[in-house]
């Protein structure tokens, strides 16, 4: 069964609850197998620095569903915590689920990118991922451990 790690973010309202939420919600989902989830940190935004502190976390679920079907599942998730897609592109946003790795897969196709394009580039993402799993690899880019050295 493949291995998948899934962003968590949150700026707006009860964000632990609403991160608590997700990881529920997917726990709950019988094709899904929640593995690990890392601590949750308080960050700041990147992009646009104008609004409040994220909490962020990563959850290594185990799951029979593909790439597409799992993001398919993480949308709908948000949808139903209250997110919405009005606003700027990386503005405040209740919930944010990010499918960052699926195991070594790398898929390129229309509104899917794995792993995440701008994993390597986020320490928010990168933390939580060096402390599930220190010696996990994202493919084509190199191990996390030293990914999150390079960063910022």
């Amino acid at each position: 069964m493949p291995r998948a790690y899934v962003g968590l973010g949150s700026n707006m309202g009860d964000r632990e609850r609403l991160l608590w939420g997700a990881v529920h919600m997917l726990a709950f989902n019988a094709e899904v197998d929640v593995v690990a989830v890392s601590s949750i940190r308080e960050t700041d935004p990147v992009g646009i620095v104008d609004q409040p502190p994220f909490l962020n976390g990563v959850v290594a679920i185990d799951t029979e569903l593909g790439p597409r079907a799992l993001l398919d599942l993480l949308l709908s998730i948000e949808l139903e915590l209250g997110r919405t897609r009005a606003g700027p592109r990386f503005g405040p946003r209740t919930i944010d689920l990010d499918l960052l790795l699926y195991g070594d897969d790398v898929v390129d196709e229309p509104g899917l990118t794995v792993p995440h394009p701008r994993l390597h580039e986020r320490r928010f993402a990168l933390e939580p991922l060096a402390e599930l799993d220190p010696e996990l690899v994202v493919p084509e880019k190199g191990a996390v451990q030293a990914l999150l050295a390079r960063v910022e």
